[in-house]
């Protein structure tokens, strides 16, 4: 069975010790390598790593880099991969935590009109598009 976040902050606030709570709860913390788990994402989803590269508007060479574990990739260009390979909003949300990243925040205008990209299957292209209308950074 899956715990939440809120169950786990829940529990870990009734730990007297940290070691008890980390062993107790160590299968439901963020492990592994983002290498992994974008490799995992791209066979869950039938993808080809060079479908997502040429899709990803992100130099071919950077790309592989980052799906070999040599770089790891600044927020907006994670989140170029995660509209590449169309992934929904639960697993683009884990994408990031997984990379150290906060997750996509609807209150705040840019994460607002890649939550609604992600949620509409757009395009990087149409994202950055949407993006430059409302005077938002683009993803690069």
């Amino acid at each position: 069975m899956k715990k939440d976040t809120a169950k786990l902050l829940e529990e870990l606030q009734n730990y007297e010790e940290f070691r008890d709570f980390y062993d107790e709860n160590r299968d439901y913390l963020i492990s592994g390598k983002l290498s992994d788990m974008l490799q995992q994402l791209i066979e869950k989803k039938g993808l080809r790593k060079s479908e997502v590269v040429r899709s990803c508007e992100l130099s071919e060479v950077y790309a592989y880099q980052i799906f070999s574990g040599l770089r790891v990739p600044e927020r907006k260009k994670l989140l170029c991969l995660a509209l590449a390979m169309q992934l929904n909003i639960e697993e683009t949300q884990q994408l990031l935590r997984c990379s150290g990243y906060s997750p996509l925040y609807v209150k705040l205008p840019f994460d607002s009109v890649v939550l609604y990209a992600v949620c509409n299957h757009l395009t990087v292209i149409q994202t950055n598009a949407m993006l430059f209308e409302y005077g938002l950074e683009t993803l690069g």
